[in-house]
This record gives structure tokens, C-alpha cells and sequence, in this order.
């Protein structure tokens, strides 16, 4: 068993796989580190490894209560990547966003992807049909967006995610809505529009927290999936595997 662990910005979210099964997914605050691994761990006697994407500054000293137990693995910059990097400042990608392609590379073959995980921050990654990774875009994620509203102006509160009813906000609050949501929602659809224009044999995929609640409201087919990082992380380790073998 495979334990994959994604730390975020704002969370942290885990899953625990059979082959490519998931068999637990659970997500938290950092605040309940300690005590989550514990208990994931003693769910599932039987994980071997814990395979660990971070954001922030977690180190190796973090998990020394993990490395008693189990090989923990920290995926990094160092480790070769089943794509060609092309980025112009490599060492500045995020591992989140590395850890994305890979997935995308891995289960979509000679294709054309665009991989969107809509979190704190919207990112947009791309790696085309010759595995060669390109770059992509960062956006604020939605509540970053309402945030921004309300720190940055005197009298506009500060809101939490509502679907609006209309793109016509009636009301100082339903304006806001709608434009954060469906601004949001028509950044995508343009980014989209812009990539599915220039490219043949195309698929996006659409994952972070937020995924599921944004694939409503697009107008293109995306693939939703707010497990895919979870999922490459244990691809990720898998590859690995069979290279160092």
C-alpha cells in the first residue's frame, strides 16, 4: 500500500492506494498533522510508503515520527520527470504543477493536455503530444478572489462561495458572486477556447478543491477529477520504481 500526501497552501489531503485503487482519501488542516497520520496508519498497517508533494516549507524533519514506520519519499525537482521540461525558470515550477504533467503524461498518452487545479491559486499546465512540458498560467483561485474584494476596498464585504443565479448580480452581494464565480468560470472557458483553437487531440483535465463546483458552470467538456494529484503522486512513485529497477 501507497500512502500519497498533498500539502497545500490552505489543506492537506492524503489517500491510501492499493495498485491504483484508492481505498481512503481524507483531507485536513495542518493543524491536525500529527494526529491524521497516526490515524491513517493505524487504518492501514499495511502502507509500505508515503509518497509527499508539498507547497510550502515542510522538510524531512516533519515526518521523522512517518520514517520510523514507513519510506517516506519527498518528490522534488531532482527526480526525472516522464516529460521534457521546457519551462524557462525550472527550479521555480511549483511540484504541485510537476506532479500534475506527470499524471496527465501517464494516463493520457500521446495526447495534447492541459491540466487546470483550481485551489487557493487556478494554475494551468500544459504538455503537449511529444511530452514536452511547456508552462501555462496562474490565475487567484476564488477565495483569493472574494478576499481581494473585501481587503482591497472600503465597503465590499467579504463573502463565501455561492453559486450566483444569474450572471445579472441584482444586489451588492449577488454582484460579487457573480463576478468572482462566473468571472472565474469565463477565464477558463477562454483559456480553453484558446488552447483547444491551436491544438488537435486534446484533453483537460480539471482538478483542486474547487473542481467539481467549477465543471457545472463550463462550457467545454473537461474531465473532472479533484483526486488527479493524488493519483499522480502514486503514478509518479510506480514510474520511479520501474526506472530504478
Amino acid at each position: 500500500m501507497i500512502l500519497t500526501i498533498d500539502i497545500g497552501n490552505t489543506r492537506i489531503k492524503t489517500a491510501v492506494f492499493q495498485d491504483n485503487i484508492i481505498l481512503n482519501d481524507a483531507a485536513f488542516d495542518a493543524n491536525d498533522f500529527q494526529k491524521q497520520w497516526h490515524k491513517i496508519l493505524n487504518q492501514f498497517p499495511n502502507i509500505q510508503c508515503a509518497v509527499v508533494s508539498t507547497v510550502r516549507n515542510a522538510t524531512i524533519t516533519d515526518f521523522l515520527h512517518l520514517q520510523n514506520k514507513i519510506e517516506v519519499v519527498f518528490v522534488n525537482t531532482a527526480i526525472k520527470f516522464p516529460f521534457e521540461n521546457l519551462y524557462s525558470t525550472p527550479k521555480t515550477l511549483g511540484i504541485d504543477r510537476l506532479v500534475l504533467a506527470t499524471g496527465a503524461v501517464l494516463q493520457y498518452p500521446k495526447q495534447n493536455r492541459l491540466i487546470i487545479d483550481a485551489g487557493t491559486c487556478v494554475t494551468y499546465d500544459y504538455v503537449n503530444d511529444n511530452d514536452q512540458y511547456l508552462g501555462g498560467a496562474i490565475s487567484p483561485g476564488i477565495r483569493l478572489r472574494y478576499k481581494a474584494l473585501h481587503q482591497y476596498t472600503a465597503k465590499l464585504p467579504l463573502l463565501t462561495v455561492t453559486a450566483p443565479d444569474s450572471f445579472i448580480g441584482n444586489s451588492t452581494q449577488m454582484s460579487i458572486h457573480s463576478g468572482v464565480v462566473n468571472g472565474l468560470a469565463n477565464e477558463i472557458d477562454g483559456f480553453v477556447n484558446q488552447y483547444i483553437q491551436e491544438n488537435e487531440n486534446f484533453i483537460i483535465i480539471l482538478t483542486g478543491g474547487d473542481a467539481n463546483f467549477l465543471a457545472k458552470r463550463l462550457k467545454n467538456a473537461i474531465f473532472a477529477n479533484s483526486n488527479f494529484l493524488l493519483e499522480s503522486l502514486n503514478q509518479l512513485y510506480q514510474y520511479l520504481k520501474i526506472q530504478n529497477d
